[in-house]
């Protein structure tokens, strides 16, 4: 059976869904009323799933072992075999079977080098020599692959062994590669099979003086591309069954907590990659969440042991509690086109098994923010070349389409501003009566016929902003979740995943902010609040933009400044041009008493 589809295979994919999104779009806009008024509730979430203490001992389950071995299968010394294709080059050491280095050829670390997503930036102190050294902290933990048991001298004994490798040197993809160890009472078996994509078929088998012994395969100790403590912060465990995940944020996750399937995918994640596990048996299949301490040179870019940070490192060992595991590993990048190709195994019943596109979090609009970044990949493939550029370009096409709710929502908050002091006298009148005085709807109908006189809608200003709400906030978190952004460069920024390193764009929020405020009439404010607000606003804004990332402060930029341009147009028609007058004549009496007292 094929694991992994080149998304390509499916030509004219990207324009049909970029012409359903289009659709979509175009009836939420023609039909605002019937969607506010009969939109469906959210379904509930799954029951969560039980989590269940770590044992004490290493369960066993009886049976069907293999029988011991007559005498001892072990290597002599210890080396290395490296396997590769076009997405990946995997190092494995036979001593523990494990994985010392998964490079991903197609994505770069911090200084442009092939990613390793074996982590070897986390430090932690360790003894050697009678002296505290600060070693890597995958030595301590574990590297990927290696096997996890509740019994800790087992574990480590599994972890160290020296196996005897079916192959040597170097392997092209597709290839096969396993390991054995026994010394008699103990048997230990893991094979691995490798074709192009970024699955590896895994299975492994302990036994124990012929029982089979709980041992799962394991991604210990977070991943290469976690550089910051921001990174570090953003590791979580993810898993899935019935088509949902469920992500586990760092501060939830306990080291050595079980957590029970079944699961149709399951392991740690960060913001851009996962290592997660695809069982051959989902109903039978549990997961170790795994959670260490570890720290990093406050400063990167000139390393001192003497001053560092501490940060979390987030693991996870997925297995079968019936003893032999088998199954997939995928092991690469958070993409949408390489997710949605790779399937789990099926259910009873049903042919096809869910793929792992739930990993990407699009957030509660997902529904939008998928498609939009369809249309974005879209745009950078088949129009600007440039993510920035195509950023600019969609950030502005909506906009425009949205350009029509955001007048009407602008108009009805003007209008509103406008009968605001009336409004304000009317409740001035009954301010001294409880709320529960029955002469309170009489205030209430005077505020209405304020509003019918006027023409005035007060839920005018809010509808329309709702209908919007989907597609901006869809839009912001599908372009914190974007690998395609990462280390993707425009003009003076070299990755549009980090924060501006010369804060040009908080700058020019902040700025934009400003003039925004400046040109938005209110008349119904106290002049006092309203500078105020002209101050608060947009340094509020500016403290919250100065670290996202660039690609977002581009979008939120370009955002303010349309929003800039409808607002200047509205305030040179009659009712902006009212409102600023009303807004300038309080402005002169309130300093007018001012300068009286």
């Amino acid at each position: 059976m094929t694991e992994f589809r080149n998304p390509n295979q499916e030509p004219g994919m990207d324009k049909r869904l970029l012409l359903i999104f289009a659709l979509t779009f175009l009836i939420l806009l023609a039909f605002q009323p019937l969607l506010t008024k009969y939109m469906g509730k959210p379904q509930p979430a799954p029951p969560p799933v039980q989590q269940q203490p770590p044992a004490a001992a290493a369960p066993t389950v009886p049976a069907i072992a293999p029988a011991p071995a007559a005498g001892v299968t072990q290597a002599a010394a210890e080396s290395e075999i490296v396997v590769e294709n076009d997405l990946y080059r995997i190092t494995f050491s036979n001593q523990g079977a494990l994985v010392k280095s998964w490079v991903l050829k197609n994505y770069h670390d911090e200084k442009g080098h092939p990613l390793d997503l074996v982590n070897r930036t986390a430090l932690t102190e360790v003894q050697q020599n009678g002296q505290n050294v600060w070693r890597p902290a995958v030595e301590k933990y574990g590297y990927p692959m290696s096997l996890w048991t509740y019994n800790e001298g087992l574990r480590e004994k599994l972890n160290s062994a020296l196996y005897v490798a079916s192959a040597t040197g170097h392997l092209e993809a597709p290839a096969d590669l396993k390991f054995e160890y026994a010394d008699g009472d103990l048997i230990v078996r893991k094979s691995f099979h490798f074709d192009d994509s970024y699955v590896v078929k895994v299975k492994t088998e302990v036994a124990n003086k012929g029982q089979f012994v709980q041992a799962y395969p394991a991604w210990p100790a977070g991943f290469g591309d976690q550089v910051l403590p921001t990174s570090y912060a953003l590791g979580k465990i993810e898993y899935d069954y019935g088509d949902k995940a469920t992500r586990q944020d760092i501060k939830k996750i306990s080291s050595g907590d079980t957590i029970r399937g079944p699961f149709n995918w399951a392991g740690p994640a960060d913001q851009y990659f996962g290592a997660v596990f695809l069982p051959d048996r989902p109903e039978s299949t549990a997961m170790v969440t795994l959670h260490w301490g570890a720290a990093i040179p406050k400063n990167p870019e000139k390393p001192d042991l003497k001053e560092t940070v501490q940060v979390p490192l987030v693991g996870a060992a997925v297995g079968d509690t019936n003893g032999p595991t088998s199954g997939r590993w995928f092991v690469g990048p958070k993409a949408v086109g390489v997710l949605d190709s790779v399937l789990s195994t099926p259910a009873p019943g049903q042919s096809v098994g869910p793929n792992l596109g739930a990993m990407i979090d699009f957030g509660f609009f997902g529904w939008v923010g998928k498609p939009l970044f369809i249309w974005l990949r879209w745009t950078h493939e088949h129009m600007v070349s440039n993510w920035g550029w195509a950023i600019a370009l969609q950030t502005l096409i909506i906009n425009l389409a949205l350009l029509p709710l955001r007048l009407t929502s602008m108009k009805s908050a003007l209008k509103m501003q406008k009968v605001q002091p009336l409004v304000n006298d009317i409740k001035k009148k009954y301010e001294k009566l409880p709320m529960k005085d029955p002469r309170r709807a009489e205030m209430n109908r005077e505020v209405s016929a304020v509003f019918r006189e006027h023409g005035v809608n007060p839920v005018g200003g809010c509808l329309p902003m709702v209908i919007q709400l989907p597609f901006l906030w869809a839009f912001y978190t599908m372009l914190s979740v974007a690998i395609e952004l990462r280390h993707a460069p425009w003009l003076w920024i070299k990755d549009l995943s980090a924060p501006d390193p010369y804060h040009i764009l908080p700058i020019a929020i902040i700025v934009s902010t400003w003039g925004m405020q400046r040109m938005t009439p209110s008349p119904g404010m106290d002049p006092k609040q309203a500078r105020m607000m002209n101050i608060m606003m947009p340094v509020m804004l500016g403290i919250f933009s100065w670290a996202v990332a660039a690609g977002l402060g581009i979008y939120w930029l370009l955002g303010t400044l349309i929003f800039m341009v409808t607002q200047l147009g509205l305030n040179r028609t009659s009712l902006g041009q009212e409102m600023r007058t009303i807004a300038e004549k309080r402005a002169h009496r309130k300093a007018t008493r001012a300068e009286k007292r």
